[in-house]
Parts: structure tokens; C-alpha cells; sequence
């Protein structure tokens, strides 16, 4: 199949290239390299079954493909953080021209969703037909509410002109090629561990998060887009829970570090508490 990634030279959209190509589909890798390294998918330039194009899907673009996959957007909080506008501006506008793409072409669509899409959740674990305890004026809201609407438009345009779709709500990934400096625990964690620095440990550790492997996040990719009928979303990432605490505790054994464990001088925007 000829099969398109918006976001392909990202942390987990490379890994999806990597799979597509390992796999036999000719890759068209789409990204405007606004978060995304080229050092990610140096290794497929000049590869037969590789085409990059450097583009936003803010902006619209004809091609021809079977399969697409809409990773595009800031994902982290350091980047959609410094530009929410333009984080909303890929969520919303961006997925509305890869659905016109989807429907032009009657390609499936599968949509690369989140669960900040629960916001501060007060049901655990968070079932897929949960709403969510949400705030979009905060700051975070960029990125939240962008992804809110896109699944919305997801399905009007499944509803309404029959676009084959995916959405895949996606919990906390690690692995390789996480940027060092994006802004998550288990980056900083680990940087902070290597270079010698206190582990920065927001509030009393105790929150909860749920880490997923990135190949084994790429698998549910695959057959979730490959699954003949299911358009609701689903829920992606790892059953189980890990305090902040107990990771940070984790990354000093395996780091071999004995550095403290301590709050920031600053106080942070607050995150979900559990997740």
C-alpha cells in the first residue's frame, strides 16, 4: 500500500516509517519539521519505498495514497506551549485537510488522538465513552481541546460522508528518539540522572502514570488501523500504573546515580494527577 504519516520524522511517527517500510508499504513521510529531527528518518533517505516532502498540513496538498496517518502536532508541553495558536491551528485545520484528502481519495484515516483528551480525570481507569473532567482556558488547553476537535471531526466526517476512520487516545510513550529536552518525566528524568542534577520531582511523587513502550504502541497502531470496522476511539498505552516516585527511584537504580530527589524552584502549570 502507498500509505502517508503526517508528523514521520517525530518521535513516534518515525518509528511508524520504520514499521510501514519493514512491513512492504511505499512511505510518504509529510512534516514541516516544526518538533520533528530529520536525524530521525536520515537512515531512509535515498530508500526506494521512502519519499519525504517538507510541508504543513495547515495547508493543503494533493496526493494519492491508500492508508493515512495523522500524527502531525506538537505533542509535548514545551512546544505547543510556545506556539498554542499554531498547536491548534494542526489539530483542527490540519485534520480537516487530510479527512478532505481521505475523502477525495477514499483512503482510511486514522487519527493519532491522546488521552489529555480526559483532562483531570475523576474516573480511573479512564474508559473510552468517559467525557472527561476538562478546562479549556488553561494553557494546556491548546493541545487538549485541539485534539478534542479532532476526533469531533473525525466523526461528522465519518457520519456524514462516510470516511473511513481510527482514533487512537494515546497514554504516556517512552523509548528511543525522545527528544532530550521536550519537557516529559521520562527524558527528564533520565537527563537529569546522566548529568549528575537532583531528579525534579513535582508535588509529593505520587501521582500516577501509565508508560507504553513505543514499538509496542506502533503494533497497536498497525492493527488498530487494520481492524475492518472499528471507528470509535481506543485506548493505547500500558495497564499499568507507576508513580512518579517510583520512577524516579527507577532511573536512579538504573542509571547508577545517587543524586537527590527534589521539588522545582518554580511552581508548574498543573497536570492531571492521575493517568
Amino acid at each position: 500500500m502507498r500509505v502517508l504519516v503526517t508528523g514521520g520524522s517525530g518521535f513516534l511517527g518515525s518509528h511508524l516509517v520504520d514499521r510501514l517500510i519493514r512491513d512492504g508499504h511505499d512511505v510518504i513521510c509529510l512534516d514541516n519539521f516544526f518538533t520533528g529531527s530529520k536525524d530521525n528518518i536520515r537512515h531512509l533517505l535515498g530508500h526506494s519505498r521512502f519519499e519525504l516532502i517538507r510541508h504543513d498540513i495547515v495547508e493543503p496538498i494533493l496526493l494519492e495514497v491508500d492508508r493515512i496517518f495523522n500524527l502531525a502536532c506538537p505533542a509535548s508541553p514545551v512546544h505547543y506551549q510556545y506556539n498554542p495558536v499554531k498547536t491548534v491551528k494542526t489539530s483542527v485545520m490540519g485534520t480537516i485537510n487530510m479527512l478532505g484528502m481521505a475523502k477525495r481519495v477514499h483512503a482510511r484515516i486514522f487519527q493519532a488522538s491522546t488521552s489529555e483528551v480526559y483532562g483531570d480525570p475523576q474516573v480511573h481507569p479512564q474508559r473510552e465513552d468517559y467525557w472527561g473532567h476538562v478546562n479549556p482556558l488553561g494553557i494546556r488547553s491548546c493541545y487538549d481541546e485541539g485534539k478534542r476537535c479532532a476526533e469531533t471531526l473525525m466523526m461528522d466526517y465519518h457520519r456524514q460522508n462516510g470516511v473511513d476512520i481510527r482514533i487512537a487516545r494515546i497514554f504516556n510513550t517512552y523509548g528511543p528518539r525522545m527528544a532530550a529536552n521536550d519537557g516529559r518525566v521520562v527524558s527528564n528524568f533520565i537527563v537529569q540522572a546522566l548529568r549528575g542534577k537532583p531528579l525534579t520531582l513535582y508535588g509529593d511523587g505520587n501521582q500516577t502514570r501509565s508508560f507504553c513502550y513505543v514499538d509496542d504502541l506502533i503494533e497497536g497502531f498497525i492493527r488498530l488501523m487494520e481492524h475492518p470496522s472499528e471507528v470509535r476511539p481506543v485506548n493505547l498505552g500500558n495497564p499499568n500504573e507507576f508513580t512518579i516516585r517510583e520512577l524516579a527511584d527507577l532511573v536512579r537504580e538504573l542509571v547508577g546515580s545517587q543524586v537527590a530527589v527534589e521539588p522545582p524552584a518554580t511552581r508548574p502549570v498543573r497536570a492531571p494527577g492521575r493517568r
